[in-house]
């Protein structure tokens, strides 16, 4: 009886942990070195977890078009800071600013968003290990 109730404890407990190890800090997987400014037209925006994502078209130094996927915080924080799905209308124009992933992928963290009519959001987490960059200070424009 003792065994099967220690089971079912570290059975629960490696359930619930599960979520935190499967997150990661900023460190893990972007690079602080490498800065990102891309412009381009936005394709796709998941609200998923743990992380939102938005998917830009942006062309690259070599004339190239690439889709970018960048990370966002989750969808329950963006909620959180007043933003919705419907402020993101695919095939608008955006400049995002973030962090290149170290694997070289097309893919960044992102810490701002700003789309052509001036409005811009602050799409980073805090407390991940990103580079304090000042926009996490700037309340979100809502035109």
């Amino acid at each position: 009886m003792r065994t099967s109730l220690s089971m079912v404890i570290v059975g629960v407990g490696l359930l619930t942990a599960a979520p935190a190890w499967a997150h990661h800090s900023f460190a893990a997987e972007f690079d602080e070195k490498q800065p990102i400014t891309l412009t381009g037209t936005l394709t796709k925006m998941e609200w998923v977890n743990p992380h939102g994502w938005i998917y830009i078209d942006a062309k690259g130094p070599d004339g190239q078009v690439k889709n970018w996927a960048v990370e966002a915080v989750a969808p329950n924080t963006l909620l959180r800071r007043g933003l919705r799905k419907e402020d993101f209308p695919i095939g608008s124009e955006v400049i995002v600013k973030g962090y290149r992933a170290k694997n070289g992928q097309p893919v960044a963290n992102g810490r701002t968003v700003t789309f052509t009519n001036g409005r811009n959001f602050f799409l980073g987490a805090e407390g991940t290990g990103a580079p304090k960059d000042g926009a996490e200070d700037k309340p979100a424009t809502r035109y």
